[in-house]
């Protein structure tokens, strides 16, 4: 059994253990507390440790009572509150609206551990359990994403910034450890911290050189709003504050941007710049434990351990910007690597892991083979803010090479004690096909040693308006993939398939254009994907925004958009249908 020493203190008992009379700062998080790089909590918690703070945890606090909050008593510096790893509505809800009923980052696996809107309603509890209240910071993709007006699809409506909604003091968006850190200097030393890169706060005035959005006032009406003026006025709105706020992600270039909250501004701050390979590997250095706190391991089995405990990340960010992925919003455009001597150390630390058993489950990140390589004008200048790096083709000045990443896969395999690594992550098989010099390689590589049975890919579609409204490429790289994988692993005699990842009720597409994907995915590609989900709107995304808008972001004409959930539900039952009723039951 893993020591309580090892982790970050989450009881009374351990601080005793310390010999510590108070905490600098409590986190609170709406998963168990996993420590792991995985894990957004145990990141900031080992980032603001390795500063000389008292970190800890309280993860899943029990909101009926006031007792489980208080049991590490009020931190010295702030509170800082995440709804976990995913947004809590997405974590508790089904794309049709069904609670869901399983939870992977909650011991036992039962999903009631978790409320909804987490970071509201832990902000409520901390201020009811605490007066007065240390500030109360807010952080990870739900804060992240819900930082401006945003449209909420399980209220079907647009809600006002979470910071608000919430009455806490500070939101930390995107990967905050930079930003943390500066933040709790400034608490800890008493100086100002409004003009900190990285965060949102109110105001009752806008800085002079901000980028005013649309006030909440004129586009909250959006989601509902009719085709007559006062309506397109509130759409087309939305789909501006939308636009405007994704121009503004990239550190380098961004200016502040201001929205207007009837009597307050909401103002966001410039980016942070994301971090370097050297810091990027002192963070994957922190001792983290890869196992659960005893406190929450007591309480059951944590599913999603079986999937990170051995994994590794070896790069963030993503040039791909789909239209209705989170990542830009959060993580960034640009790509940022560690270093593959990091990389290996990791590898061989995971490799005396008392649980190891020689298999390393994914070597990855958001896109698994965008690790290694950048586009030499994005590093200097930052992303080009009217040209898509993968769409409608790959830039020719990304130039992508799979090399790096197909020799630290070959010296992984090598270290003493691991029998397999596996790609587990999905890929950009466009990104591939763009590599005509080092993509060969990479494809004979992952089929002879890195498919643990299935390969990952995400085409989505293969109708080329829908692919342009999701930033997706067209299907003739993906066909060219197929063939050489197909070919490949022929070649090394194992037994292994490519699995299809699709998008079914995406704004734009229609019940014709699925019936056209389901022959498609028939005639070419041989198989029938399973792998088909319906397009859940989540806050900040582009796709989310035509969703709301109804309307086309390119061109300002109206979209068509399925939203009741029996019509987005038809389009998935092309490719999947329902089975019968009493196989159901069964």
């Amino acid at each position: 059994m893993v020591s309580e020493a090892t982790f970050l203190p989450t009881t009374p008992a351990e601080l005793r253990q310390r010999g510590w009379d108070a905490l600098d700062v409590i986190l609170v998080s709406g998963d168990a507390y996993i420590d792991s790089p995985f894990s957004g909590i145990a990141l900031i918690g080992r980032t603001l440790e390795a500063e000389g703070l008292r970190v800890g945890i309280i993860a899943q606090p029990d909101t009926e009572s006031l007792d489980d909050i208080r049991r590490l008593g009020a931190p010295r510096l702030f509170w800082g509150i995440s709804a976990g790893a995913v947004d809590s509505m997405v974590a508790n809800y089904t794309a049709g609206g069904k609670p869901r009923r399983q939870d992977d980052f909650t011991p036992g696996g039962v999903n009631n551990r978790r409320p909804d809107r987490a970071c509201i309603i832990y902000a409520n509890l901390l201020r009811r359990a605490f007066k007065p209240c240390a500030p109360i910071v807010l952080g990870g993709i739900e804060a992240s994403l819900r930082r401006i007006a945003h449209y909420d699809f399980w209220s079907h409506r647009v809600r006002r910034s979470i910071l608000l909604d919430a009455m806490a003091d500070i939101l930390v968006y995107g990967m905050g450890e930079r930003t943390i850190r500066a933040l709790a200097r400034h608490l800890r030393d008493n100086t100002p911290w409004q003009g900190l890169p990285g965060i949102c706060h109110a105001a009752a005035e806008p800085p002079a050189e901000a980028v005013i959005l649309p006030a909440y006032d004129e586009v909250a009406n959006a989601a509902e709003a009719g085709d007559d003026d006062a309506g397109l006025a509130s759409r087309r709105a939305f789909m501006r504050m939308t636009r405007d706020f994704m121009a503004h992600q990239e550190w380098r270039t961004a200016r502040p941007l201001a929205q207007r909250h009837e009597n307050r501004w909401l103002i966001q701050n410039p980016p942070a710049e994301p971090l370097q390979t050297e810091e990027l590997d002192a963070v994957h250095a922190l001792p983290f434990q890869r196992e659960a706190h005893p406190y929450d391991a007591a309480r059951g089995k944590i599913t999603a351990l079986d999937t990170i405990r051995f994994a590794i990340t070896t790069h963030r960010g993503c040039y791909g910007e789909c239209h209705f992925c989170a990542i830009t919003a959060h993580q960034g455009r640009a790509v940022q690597s560690r270093s593959a001597a990091s990389i290996l150390d990791e590898a061989r630390s995971l490799s005396r892991h008392p649980r190891f058993r020689g298999v390393i489950s994914d070597v990855g990140g958001p896109t698994a083979n965008m690790y290694g390589f950048a586009c030499a004008s994005m590093e200097t200048r930052g992303p080009c803010p009217h040209r898509a790096c993968l769409t409608p083709e790959c830039c020719p000045n990304l130039r992508p090479d799979h090399a790096p990443l197909t020799g630290l896969l070959e010296e992984m395999r090598r270290l003493p004690g691991i029998r397999h690594v596996f790609v587990g992550s999905g890929i950009r098989h466009d990104l591939v096909m763009a590599d005509e010099q080092h993509g060969p390689a990479y494809i004979g590589a992952l089929a002879a040693h890195h498919v643990s049975g299935q390969l990952k890919l995400a085409p989505e579609h293969s109708e080329p308006h829908v692919l342009a409204l999701m930033g997706k490429p067209g299907v003739e790289s993906l066909l060219a993939f197929k063939r050489q994988f197909d070919a490949a692993t022929r070649r090394s005699g194992r037994q292994q398939y490519l699995t299809y990842y699709l998008i079914a009720a995406h704004p734009g597409c229609t019940e014709a254009d699925m019936c056209r994907l389901r022959d498609f995915a028939l005639r070419h590609l041989g198989v029938l994907p399973r792998q088909v989900q319906v397009f859940t709107p989540t806050p900040s995304t582009l796709s989310t925004a035509m969703y709301c808008a109804r309307l086309d972001p390119g061109t300002g004409e109206p979209l068509h958009v399925a939203r009741g959930t029996r019509e987005r539900e038809r389009q998935k039952e092309i490719i999947v249908p329902k089975p019968p009723r009493q196989n159901r039951r069964k």
